[in-house]
């Protein structure tokens, strides 16, 4: 979450006549904020919000909020300050999730909502002898050979081929060496030899021997893989093989391994500039910790001595958030220094085995280091951090207008900015509602007709039709939810639901003595307090109308924190780390835990609630 989500909720830019972000506000004599257009529009058509008149018809106007009245029609200027500030809030909130987010009343009955589902269409893989792409290269390579009608050094020429009998293998080799003139083959990738691809040679009495038929090895058998001679050629136990000169195969390897040397230096040079970039960005985000930390000494330095503790603290945060990206800059530029440096190890041994005149040795280590390398894809990796955008200096400026209420609170704010970044000091706020982890299990006494629960009481999903059950009091009848055995009517207390990738869900509290037969109005002061999502992406905390809230983080585990003797109830993100709302009233009677996984939209919606143990983070 951003820091100035964080910092400026949507409820401190909101009129409470439109229920929408101030649009021109204006301030009445009382302090209170109104849409200009909303304010006017009361007076003139409820003749000041309905307030009682003096004698003689005098009309009287009245703030809507604390109905504090004006004899005379206060005359109303913007302010241009609030404006500003709302102006800032409303394009920080451009860049998440819409905040015109829609919630309804009440825990919704059985409907269904058209879904889309997407699927991607893999296609197979289809090996083959030799790659396209080595093979279009080689072809590539061998057309630009020297002048036409000069042979290669290294390429075999008919003439060259020794005499064999008329057979199936002969026929093949023979066929091979004429296409050769043909530029049929792939060319050789190392410089020229002393010797042809087939055939005596100068060197062909250094051959090693076939330990079998002690002739020379001059022939590959492709089937098997191995260097055979030309008796094995004419064996039973190659007959029907794929045969061809040793040396000439020898070649096309070392084609390959050229071509791999080159797709190599390119995967290198790739990863030399992400290495730059992080480089950069690094000195970015040290540039940005350096102002940020400037300007932020610049704003406490006009600040009383109470407040230097405050700063330390927030300066702190600052060192924190930096030291964490360069942590994370340092362990991706280690592995990705680690990985270039296997690299060109790689390639230094393709080139010593280019180099190499033992084609024994080369068939040996070939298959190791031909195959391509395991790297990582490296595409997405950065160093990014809050400290750039600059969001503390300005979310400092702007709580000190409000300096003895806020102040506490500043130093745990903006560290919970910071909560994406890998830091090794625990959120002292989550930290603290853990504390009071609670053992949560379901009621099945109150649990409408067609939810499930498990046997040991931490699951429930909504299932297809009703089940046979008695109708006792405590069992809701109409509203597919349920209740938790244990109740509070004091202390504090915490409990965690995993809500996966469901669509729809309601999560919270409720009074035990709520009513539980019919149409149920769902409200704080109709005893329910919780918080609902709707469509996998309206979130709302249910009050009357609903309170929409803009979550830009989707939680797949909630939190639920509730204080009864400050009647404060608290909802968290549990993997992000961060509150998405709180609403503080009173508890009249005992309250449970109370789950709704709402209709399950024929399978759309089938995924349980589940309580799950608290782990301390």
């Amino acid at each position: 979450m951003a820091l100035a989500a964080a910092f400026l909720s949507e409820d401190q830019f909101t009129c409470s006549i439109c229920l929408e972000v101030f649009n021109n506000p204006v301030s009445t004599p009382c302090g209170h904020s109104f849409c200009q257009a909303c304010i006017s529009s009361y007076w003139d058509g409820r003749r000041g919000g309905g307030g009682g008149g003096g004698g003689g018809g005098v009309k009287i106007y009245q703030c809507p909020l604390c109905k504090e009245s004006f004899r005379k029609r206060p005359e109303l200027h913007i302010n241009r300050t609030l404006k500003e500030i709302t102006e800032q809030f409303k394009w920080m909130a451009s860049a998440g999730i819409p905040m015109d987010g829609r919630g309804g009343g009440g825990v919704e009955e059985p409907n269904s909502h058209p879904q889309h589902h997407h699927s991607t269409l893999s296609l197979p893989h289809r090996p083959g002898e030799m790659p396209e792409s080595v093979f279009a290269e080689m072809m590539t390579r061998f057309q630009r050979l020297p002048t036409p009608g000069v042979p290669h050094p290294t390429l075999p020429h008919p003439s060259d081929l020794p005499p064999q009998s008329p057979s199936p293998v002969n026929a093949q080799l023979s066929f091979q060496a004429q296409s050769t003139e043909h530029n049929d083959l792939p060319p050789p990738y190392s410089p020229p030899r002393r010797y042809t691809l087939s055939g005596p040679s100068d060197s062909s009495l250094s051959l090693p021997l076939c330990p079998v038929h002690l002739r020379g090895l001059e022939f590959f058998c492709r089937t098997d893989n191995t260097c055979i001679c030309s008796v094995c050629v004419e064996a039973a136990d190659h007959r029907g093989h794929n045969v061809i000169p040793a040396k000439r195969e020898w070649h096309i390897k070392k084609s390959q391994l050229g071509i791999s040397e080159v797709e190599l230096k390119d995967l290198i040079c790739e990863k030399e500039k992400k290495v730059e970039e992080i480089h950069n960005s690094l000195r970015e985000i040290q540039a940005a910790a350096e102002r940020e930390t400037d300007g932020a000494v610049s704003v406490f330095s006009k600040l009383i001595s109470s407040v230097e503790r405050c700063q330390a603290e927030v300066l702190e945060v600052i060192e924190m958030t930096l030291r964490a990206a360069e942590h994370k800059a340092q362990r991706l530029l280690k592995e990705m220094e680690e990985e270039i440096a296997e690299l060109k190890k790689r390639r230094t041994a393709l080139n010593q085995l280019t180099l190499s005149e033992d084609y024994i040795h080369f068939f040996k280590t070939f298959p190791s280091l031909s195959t391509p390398p395991q790297t990582k894809d490296w595409s997405s990796a950065s160093v990014v951090s809050e400290l750039t955008s600059g969001v503390i200096l300005r979310t400092v400026n702007h709580l000190m207008e409000n300096f003895q209420e806020e102040m506490r609170k500043l130093p745990e704010v903006c560290q919970r900015s910071s909560l994406d970044q890998p830091v090794t000091r625990p959120n002292p706020k989550i930290r603290r509602v853990q504390e009071y982890a609670a053992d949560i299990t379901l009621d099945p006494t109150t649990a409408h007709p067609r939810l499930i629960v498990s046997p040991d009481g931490r699951k429930v999903h909504c299932g297809d039709r009703h089940q046979l059950l008695p109708d006792n009091p405590q069992r809701f009848d109409r509203v597919v939810c349920v209740l938790a055995h244990q109740g509070f009517s004091s202390g504090r207390h915490y409990w965690e639901v995993e809500v996966g990738e469901k669509t729809d869900w309601d999560l919270g509290v409720a009074s035990w003595s709520v009513n539980r037969k019919g149409k149920i109005t769902v409200s704080p002061a109709h005893g329910y307090w919780f918080l609902s999502l709707r469509d996998r992406t309206d979130y709302a905390f249910r009050t009357e109308p609903s309170t929409s809230l803009t979550v830009n983080c989707r939680p797949t585990r909630i939190g639920i924190y509730v204080d009864c003797d400050k009647g404060l109830v608290s909802f968290y993100n549990v993997e992000a780390r961060v509150l998405i709302y709180t609403f503080t009233d009173t508890f009249p009677d005992t309250i449970h835990p109370f789950f709704s996984p709402c209709t399950n939209k024929s399978g759309r919606n089938e995924a349980p609630l589940i309580i799950c143990p608290v782990a301390m983070t």
